[in-house]
């Protein structure tokens, strides 16, 4: 049963984001020293092996990959042959639609600016150059089931940015050797030509680091589990990432106006992801709460997920009761969750109260299932609260922007006594050196 909560108890319980787990379940110790022969905590097993794949390239890339998915790989990468002819392997309604959604998402990304400008208003000239990254490798979770929309969502952003070289790194699928062909297929669709059988923190060492087989790149983008959100982290200053991704997360605030099948269809379809996912509805009618909390139970029956929905809905699910719209919409601010879906009669209006959410999702047509395929904005977006001050990923993730500064004589001259000026206050004399040089030998 989902559970309903007043706001003050919703507060102390399920809108209270927990820190990093302290204690590693044991489950998952367990496995750690099966991998390693030793108990080591996820943190010190992802720095094992990013040192040894650093250390001994392709050779450690492939004992990494036997000792944890099971698989003796004869080759890293795919042969390019393989994508083209996967499109011919899956269903034809299934490559009409990921054709669909690459289009959509392309159209969607082109729309964002990328603006070289210049001024000469503070003499001289001064701007800003766009200039797209040269290597990015994408990660595309692949262990427990093929996520070709993680391919399309990530890989086209970056090609609509100018990036020249995308590389893909996905996981074998259980008990195979060779990636999952709609993954395959999705890539061929995107134009991507190198895929590598690499997953976990191995795969996130060979894109940072490079291997005789692999050269490094610049930036790492795309979600994962644990030990690739852990690698992450640890590579971050080698090479650039996007984020930091944790279990998804949907919130809703509806009111009477809401269908409560659909409100419930909804949750039901984030909670599935993941045992750690979370769901919550937000509204300040009791008779709409109750409507939701039995359609969930009736729907559940249904659904081939239920186990994993059951244990995240009691876990990290539930419908925070509101006095009115604008605390709901204050609670869901705060809580910044990944996905925001607006089920009210007004969605337009309550959206310009909200700051904080990685996708706003307006009205009950535009459900988050659609933003997961085919809307068209990537789906991997801010998790954790990171929605305070992260973005969704888009084409500014795949660009660096320089600085131009060409000053004239003029400007020269008139600044170089100030710039002297400061750098003498902060005791840099040979910055104010570099100034007042400058500043006695007139132009010309």
């Amino acid at each position: 049963m989902l559970k309903i909560y007043t706001a003050a108890e919703a507060q102390q319980t399920i809108l209270r984001r927990r820190p990093d787990a302290e204690e590693t379940p044991a489950s998952l110790q367990a496995g750690m020293q099966r991998v390693f022969g030793a108990p080591l905590t996820p943190e010190e097993g992802v720095r094992h092996i990013l040192a040894d794949v650093r250390r001994r390239g392709d050779a450690a890339l492939r004992h990494w990959t036997a000792r944890i998915d099971g698989i003796t790989l004869d080759s890293l990468a795919i042969p390019a042959g393989t994508l083209a002819t996967a499109l011919n392997h899956i269903p034809a309604d299934l490559a009409d639609a990921l054709q669909l959604a690459a289009a959509r998402i392309r159209a969607f990304h082109q729309h964002q600016p990328l603006p070289n400008w210049s001024t000469t208003s503070l003499g001289g000239r001064l701007g800003q150059r766009v200039t797209p990254l040269r290597r990015v490798g994408v990660y595309v979770p692949g262990g427990t089931a093929p996520l070709p929309s993680s391919l399309l969502m990530a890989v086209i952003p970056a090609q609509v940015a100018g990036v020249q070289e995308i590389v893909v790194a996905t996981p074998p699928g259980r008990g195979q050797a060779l990636v999952h062909p709609t993954i395959l297929a999705a890539a061929h669709i995107a134009g991507i030509s190198t895929i590598y059988t690499l997953g976990g923190a191995q795969a996130i060492a060979a894109l940072a680091y490079g291997s005789e087989t692999i050269p490094p790149v610049d930036k790492i983008v795309g979600p994962g589990n644990l030990f690739v959100t852990l690698a992450k982290r640890q590579v971050f200053g080698t090479v650039g990432i996007d984020g930091l991704y944790g279990p998804t997360e949907t919130a809703v605030i509806a009111d009477d106006s809401a269908n409560p099948a659909w409100v419930a269809a909804d949750m039901l379809a984030q909670a599935e992801h993941d045992v750690l996912a979370t769901a919550i509805l937000f509204t300040p009618s009791a008779t709409l709460a109750a409507a939701v909390q039995s359609q969930v139970a009736h729907q559940l029956e249904a659904l081939s997920r239920a186990d994993i929905i059951a244990t995240a809905l009691a876990g990290q699910g539930g419908i925070v009761l509101t006095r009115d719209l604008a605390e709901a919409a204050a609670l869901a601010d705060e809580f910044a969750a990944e996905h925001l879906c607006l089920s009210v009669a007004d969605p337009a209006g309550l959206a310009t109260t909200i700051r904080s959410a990685g996708g706003l999702f307006l009205g009950e047509r535009s459900f988050e299932v659609l933003g997961d395929y085919v809307a068209g904005p990537s789906h991997n977006m801010p998790t954790g609260g990171t929605a305070r001050f992260a973005s969704p990923l888009n084409v500014f993730d795949f660009v660096r922007i320089n600085s131009i500064i060409e000053l004239d004589d003029a400007t020269a001259a008139q600044l170089s006594p100030i710039a002297a000026r400061i750098a003498q206050a902060e005791q840099l004399t040979a910055h104010a050196n570099a100034a007042t040089l400058r500043a006695k030998m007139p132009p010309g």
